[in-house]
């Protein structure tokens, strides 16, 4: 049971929010438009805007979403997948911090659902910090 808690939920969860946000991205890329998207501010709105206007990150960025949250829905590598968007995950609590404070609630969750993870996942990552 407390593995549930501690793991498979944060583990399940934080994986569908990056699939949600993979699909929603390579929609964009074939549509132009989005499935979901949340409130955002206009210096988010042009932040966003200059990712996708990049040509080369928006598609780098959603693909590495996509594998991460199949690694993390799958439970194949599930340390690794975690690994690949820890990054992305920083950015998007940084972003709410500073761009876009109404999402702030998200970057909460993203934080406690992502302690919980790398805490689970420790010794895996253990040797990366000798």
């Amino acid at each position: 049971m407390k593995t549930a808690i501690l793991v498979t939920v944060p583990r399940i969860l934080v994986g569908l929010l990056f699939l949600v946000s993979a699909v929603d991205g390579f929609w964009w890329l074939a549509t132009g438009s989005h499935l979901i998207h949340p409130p955002t501010s206009e210096r988010g709105l042009a932040f966003e805007t200059a990712l996708q206007n990049s040509g080369f990150f928006w598609p780098l960025l959603k693909t590495v979403n996509l594998v991460g949250a199949l690694s993390l829905l799958t439970n194949i590598a599930p340390a690794l997948g975690l690994a690949l968007i820890a990054p992305v995950m920083a950015v998007i609590v940084l972003f709410h911090l500073m761009i876009n404070p109404q999402g702030l609630p998200v970057a909460v969750i993203l934080v406690v659902l992502g302690g919980l993870l790398v805490w689970a996942y420790r010794d895996r990552y253990a040797a990366l910090l000798r």
